[in-house]
């Protein structure tokens, strides 16, 4: 039966003393990559047991890196979710050593999310934020990237040619998938809505885009409401679709492209069965889940959350190791579609 290699027979194939095997296996003290290196291949040449370890032992240590992220709304259970994504994904990195930091933004006026954008700017590697679409937030963006810091936009695309690049849906793919479903599942041709927060957001307004485009080229016998409205609250949400409901006889439906859902989903529980609606809103969350469950809505379309911060890591490490992107990208990401028969 052959002898199993000892630390001795090791530090003689690697021509090294056994002190620096030592080190090596339990890393007591630093050791020279390139000893480290060598020690592992003579590990493997005369089948020492724990050349895995040895292995493991050269590898040089991976960067460390501190990201900020900047979220919207921490009461929303999307956000909360989308932090908890995100502290994994940097947590679970084979590529670095990372430390995350998430702020919330008091609100999407631009000065709020620039203040946030500059204070984690001056101790951040590289930073993903969900931000409207402002010249001011812009010219927030251009300044980190002088100074090496890319910015990622994320669920909603903005400083576009100047952030490093998007991650989220393709939204106008999200506007007319949900018009789609509208024309299979409303029992009849009628008037349809499309509820937004605000034209700033890109995400907003390309959903729309999209859910109008799709009935003007397909399904013609709905006519899709201008409804001049900012459904930013939930109380908000919630007035305007109970007085669009009593307002409008014919209305068939309503998609949430933005918003409030919460306060939609309020509404149609309190006007219950009196009307026959279909209701498509983003994102899954408790609330979204049970409304389909209670058939309260027809559809939810949500952002694979984990899918998105682990493509984010990657990207983000990239850009660090590799400088600012002479031509900024999108990665767009599949959406999940959600109804009452697989939640």
């Amino acid at each position: 039966m052959a002898k199993r290699p000892t630390i001795a027979d090791l530090a003689r194939e690697a021509n090294v003393s056994v002190a620096t095997v030592d080190r090596v296996l339990n890393a007591r003290h630093p050791v020279r990559k390139q000893t480290a290196l060598r020690v592992y291949e003579a590990a493997n040449a005369i089948g020492y047991h724990a050349a895995g370890l040895v292995e493991r032992r050269a590898q040089p240590d991976p960067p460390r890196y501190q990201l900020g992220f900047i979220l919207r709304k921490p009461a929303q259970h999307f956000y909360q979710d989308f932090a908890r994504e995100i502290e994994a994904a940097v947590n679970a990195s084979q590529a670095f050593h990372g430390t995350s930091l998430i702020e919330f933004a008091p609100s999407h006026v631009p000065g709020d999310l620039i203040a946030l954008l500059q204070e984690l700017g001056g101790h951040c590697h590289a930073i993903a934020m969900v931000a409207p679409d402002h010249p001011k937030v812009t010219a927030a963006v251009e300044e980190l990237k002088a100074k090496g810091i890319p910015v990622f936009s994320l669920l909603s695309d903005f400083a576009a040619g100047v952030r490093e690049g998007y991650v989220g849906l393709n939204n106008r793919k999200v506007g007319r998938t949900a018009a789609w479903m509208f024309s299979k599942a409303a029992k009849r041709p009628g008037k349809v809505a499309v509820f937004a927060v605000s034209e700033r957001y890109q995400a907003h307004e390309l959903r729309e885009i999209g859910f109008r485009s799709y009935f003007r080229e397909s399904a013609p016998t709905f006519e899709v409401l201008d409804i001049p409205m900012n459904v930013g609250t939930r109380r908000i949400t919630y007035e305007a679709t109970l007085d669009l409901i009593h307002r409008e006889p014919e209305l068939v439906g309503f998609y949430v492209a933005g918003g409030r859902m919460e306060g939609a989903i309020s509404a149609l529980r309190k006007q219950g069965e009196e009307r026959d609606i279909v209701a498509i809103v983003n994102e899954i969350t408790p609330e979204s889940r049970a409304a389909l469950a209670d058939g309260i809505i027809t559809m939810a379309v949500a952002t694979p959350l984990r899918r998105l911060c682990q493509e984010l890591m990657t990207l983000m490490a990239r850009a660090i190791e590799t400088g600012c992107a002479k031509t900024p990208g999108q990665t767009f990401l599949p959406f999940d579609i959600y109804l009452p028969e697989n939640i």
